[in-house]
């Protein structure tokens, strides 16, 4: 799929989506109050990804639920006793919930919340694509369906994929990487594997500029540029760390400095400002607030998350997660795989310690 092919997709997929309404501050107690008796009648968690709304961040940490990256989301809800994950986050997640957690309901506050990412890679296109390149081991990205995941040798995450391309590389694999061309070129270059590229991109890490950073930068000389590697190349030149949400997350916690510039979704800076009350959070500039901006600084799917649709599908159960089981079963596979990689990464780590 082309560059201007994959924005009308996702554009014409954005036209007829709508964010929650505000609410007011008595709305938001009561419907709070009745999701926290709803997951509990339920016997349902909530799981919330560092993008979604504060709130709902809230509401999973004080319910007894977690915040967190997708794949630890996931891990969350394998491991809790409730029969019923509630995932709050974009359609990608509630399948890889699913996947990892077959014998429990997963639900989600809305089915079409997707990821720009995930509608760049349709399953059938990179299929093809992989077919064309059979001597070329298959490493996706988290943000993509079950059907692609079931196509691929590996499965990781912006925290494990250079340790696993790395890895690869040393047995003499050449990679194809999908979806992400700019955490696929981060990991090239870091790794100097020779990689292969799917030419996709997130909308939200894409519209971080250059220019616009460096000039931030001379206004705060003294603050840490934090960077996801989504982000163009130019971006992540810039930055003092680059990393997963989580380890921008940790970098925030760790580094001295007083103020930090964060380039990627400021529905991080919820998690941020809680396990670093006394730093400040400065967001990264991208293209511009206009109205034509549907994705500055915050993913529009991620925005679609409410507490009135959240409360809707705990009650009435109508937004259920289905993967088939016998693409379960594939797309399992390179899951299991990451997963069986990075327990082993943690306690080297842990022993090296």
């Amino acid at each position: 799929m082309t560059r201007v092919e994959d924005r009308i997709l996702v554009q014409e997929h954005l036209a007829h989506q709508a964010e929650p309404k505000t609410l007011s501050d008595d709305e938001k107690a009561n419907l709070e109050a009745r999701i926290r008796a709803a997951l509990k009648a339920q016997d349902a968690v909530l799981v919330a990804h560092y993008y979604t709304d504060p709130d709902i961040q809230r509401l999973a940490e004080e319910t007894g639920g977690c915040v967190a990256d997708s794949l630890e989301m996931a891990r969350f809800g394998n491991q809790h006793k409730a029969s019923t994950v509630v995932v709050a986050g974009v359609r990608f997640m509630g399948e890889t919930a699913k996947i990892l957690n077959p014998e429990k309901r997963v639900l989600m506050p809305t089915l079409e919340a997707t990821c720009s990412l995930d509608i760049g890679c349709p399953a059938d296109e990179f299929a093809a694509f992989c077919d064309q390149h059979p001597d070329r081991t298959v490493v996706v990205y988290a943000n993509t369906s079950a059907a692609v995941k079931a196509r691929a040798d590996w499965v990781v995450t912006s925290s494990c994929a250079q340790a696993i391309v790395e890895s690869l590389d040393a047995r003499g694999e050449k990679i194809l990487w999908a979806p992400d061309k700019h955490l696929g070129h981060y990991v090239q270059k870091t790794t100097g594997a020779d990689v292969l590229l799917w030419d996709g991109s997130c909308i939200v890490h894409e519209e971080f500029k250059h220019r616009g950073l460096e000039d931030l930068k001379a206004l705060y000389p003294d603050a840490a540029v934090l960077v996801h590697p989504e982000s163009p190349d130019a971006v992540v030149e810039m930055a003092d760390v680059v990393g997963s949400t989580s380890q921008l997350i940790h970098a925030v916690q760790t580094l001295p400095n007083q103020q930090f510039i964060v380039a990627t979704d400021n529905g991080i800076f919820y998690k941020m400002q809680q396990l670093a009350p006394n730093k400040t959070l400065i967001e990264a500039p991208t293209a511009g607030n206009g109205a034509t901006c549907r994705s500055c600084a915050h993913c529009p799917w991620m925005a679609m998350n409410g507490l009135e649709n959240l409360l809707s599908v705990i009650e009435n159960g109508d937004q259920e997660v289905h993967v088939d089981p016998a693409l379960r079963e594939e797309a399992l596979k390179p899951l299991q795989r990451m997963l069986d990689f990075t327990r082993e990464m943690n306690l080297k780590a842990a022993g090296n310690a």
